[in-house]
């Protein structure tokens, strides 16, 4: 791909922009950790959300939703769409209580709800165990997706190398490929470490921007192709069960186009087992970054960055609309243009079929949207890497160093430790993507299932004072050795001969999630609750709504039915996302029918959110 000036000029001015707001937010919003962390606490719901969705919006995730679409058809989301479930679960029963506990990091909750030495070891555990390893994997799965990008875009970058130092002291090969990639996480480092979590928020408001309207024009140009004009559309050329938004539980055969002839097809990949883990369990039980259950991790933050109460919810309301209902459909439309456009690539792998994504650039795209759509990919890569770098520093700094190795320094010293950690991270996130590239999605895959009932407890622990905090570090014990135990099982001789076998992912949840769920309570039982006066403290400081701290309310009265308006406002808010996500879909692909009863309950349930908002606030 050659990219003409007008390419260049859009992509030199997307650079500047990015680095001029943190230069800017540099010298006047960093001088406390607050300030670095969570913005002082004056973060808008607005932009707080629009950061959520653009981090979430990493350069891997326009790849891997029209690689999805492209296999399985308009229904192959729902391994994705089915966390909408858990994110409308956290806007009404802990987006509220994140911003009342008023600390600097969700694990910071850990010793405001927890005591004794395994409260201690938690905190401090976690804090390495997300901050730096489980980030770091997250990192590099980003900068594999950008290097893919890059690789796809310009193949002649793979095989320009590049040598750093000399073969008589030793030598870095790497790839000009590489090379644009580590430009471009340390240019992140630079902004993210100049101006912490307000410059982190305010460029990731402008990067979505710029990513979305990329992925728009991709969409809009795939579908002016000839081969998709002349036929008519896409809903002319393939058939219904390519576009239906609900999977086909049936093994039979899914043709690719409307003439029979056409193509051999392909298997339904969704069996209803493994819809109904994903609609069921996995929301609530696993653990996955941006949908942790209950909140947690970067989402947190940003609730915790909310001016007041209002905010925070109002913010984690909007990124769980606008990331299911406004980001979808250019990445889905792309991937269905796929199918006409490259009709070689029917029977290919979903991995081709992910970077065809980046084809469609290459091939249709004039000057210059190709430079506006690679920014687009950078935006939404740094949007991610800076959050992360932001978000993982605050775990090591405040709830590790500044915890247990040294208490009184200035806040400017931890906040130039904070930046200098950054470095480590991106350094690290860089080695792992290009070392251990085959490692990396076998670790990610693993995950779901090695944290299924970690969600359990991080649910319950704001809702019950009897969970301790040896039950959440159960949670995350648990899980990994019935996995473990599970392939053991599965490789055993014996176990093969009498025709057995274990469920694969994620219908697995259905054996790891009741077990580690009764080995939580059979060792939450066997300990001792935590400490009666440090759980009346949490219940004063954060006043849980329920039954769950009836003995810790005293006189006062608890109000009627505390919990109706949240319950009303999560149902009819899961009920307005996956309207508002049918309805634009409908229209575009002309189902006319659904796009009107959808159409119908996206206005019904707009106005009962809205009314469980008011009463929600009305009442406290």
């Amino acid at each position: 791909m050659t990219l003409a000036s007008g390419d260049w000029i859009v992509i030199i001015l997307y650079f500047s922009i990015s680095l001029g707001l943190g230069l800017f937010l540099a010298r006047t919003k960093t001088s406390r950790l607050s300030d670095y962390f969570l913005s002082g606490r004056q973060g808008h719901w607005l932009l707080l959300g629009t950061g959520m969705v653009a981090t979430t919006f990493g350069a891997d995730t326009p790849l891997t939703v029209a690689g999805l679409t492209g296999s399985m058809g308009i229904s192959g989301n729902w391994l994705w769409w089915s966390a909408a479930i858990g994110g409308m679960f956290t806007v009404w029963f802990y987006a509220r209580l994140w911003r009342r506990a008023a600390i600097l990091t969700d694990l910071e909750f850990i010793e405001i709800r927890y005591s004794g030495p395994v409260a201690n070891f938690l905190r401090g555990f976690k804090s390495i165990y997300f901050g730096f390893f489980l980030n770091l994997i997250v990192m590099a799965w980003v900068n594999l997706a950008l290097l893919t990008i890059i690789q796809t875009a310009f193949p002649a970058t793979r095989g320009i190398a590049i040598q750093i130092g000399s073969l008589q002291v030793g030598s870095l090969q790497i790839s000009m490929a590489q090379a644009i990639v580590i430009g471009c996480a340390f240019f992140t480092l630079l902004y993210s470490a100049l101006s912490g979590l307000w410059g982190v928020m305010i460029a990731d408001a402008f990067q979505f921007v710029i990513a979305l309207l990329g992925c728009i024009l991709l969409a809009w140009f795939s579908l002016q192709h000839d081969s998709i004009q002349n036929a008519g559309g896409l809903h002319a050329i393939l058939p219904d069960v390519w576009l239906d938004f609900f999977p086909d539980f049936s093994n039979s055969p899914v043709p690719l186009t409307a003439d029979p002839a056409g193509s051999a097809g392909v298997p339904a990949k969704i069996s209803l087992a493994s819809f109904l883990a994903y609609v069921l369990v996995q929301w609530w039980a696993s653990w996955y970054p941006g949908a942790e259950p209950g909140g947690g991790g970067y989402v947190a933050q940003r609730i915790m960055s909310a001016r007041d109460e209002k905010h925070g919810l109002l913010a984690t309301l909007w990124f769980i609309i606008a990331h299911y209902c406004i980001r979808s459909w250019p990445w889905i439309l792309a991937g269905l243009a796929v199918l006409v456009i490259y009709p070689e690539l029917h029977g290919a792998e979903t991995a081709a079929k992910e970077a065809a994504y980046v084809q469609l650039m290459r091939d249709l795209l004039p000057v210059p949207f190709k430079g506006l759509l690679l920014a687009a990919f950078l935006g939404a890569y740094m949007s991610t890497i800076s959050t992360h770098l932001n978000w993982g520093a605050s775990y090591l700094i405040n709830d590790f160093y500044k915890r247990f190795v040294e208490r009184d320094k200035s806040d400017r010293y931890y906040i130039r430790l904070s930046q200098f950690l950054g470095l480590l991270l991106i350094v690290a996130a860089l080695v792992v993507s290009f070392g251990l590239l085959s490692s990396i999605k076998e670790t990610w895959d693993f995950l779901l299932s090695a944290t299924a009932g970690m969600g359990f407890v991080l649910l319950l622990r704001w809702y019950w004072w009897r969970v301790n905090a040896v039950a959440e570090l159960t949670s995350m014990i648990a899980p990994v050795f019935i996995l473990l135990a599970m392939r053991l099982l599965e490789n055993s001789a014996w176990f093969s001969a009498a025709g057995y076998q274990i469920p694969p992912a994620p219908q697995n949840l259905f054996i790891i999630v009741p077990l580690s769920i009764v080995t939580i309570l059979i060792v939450q039982y066997a300990s001792p609750a935590e400490n009666t006066a440090l759980l009346q403290r949490f219940y004063d400081r954060i006043q849980p709504p329920g039954p769950g701290w009836r003995s810790f309310r005293g006189t006062k009265s608890a109000p009627s039915l505390p919990l109706l308006w949240p319950l009303t406002g999560w149902l009819s808010g899961t009920t307005l996302v996956y309207a508002g996500l049918f309805f634009p879909g409908a229209l575009l692909l002309q189902r006319w029918e659904l796009a009107l009863w959808s159409g119908v309950v996206l206005c019904i349930s707009l106005l009962i959110t809205a009314l469980a908002v008011k009463k929600e606030f009305q009442r406290s």
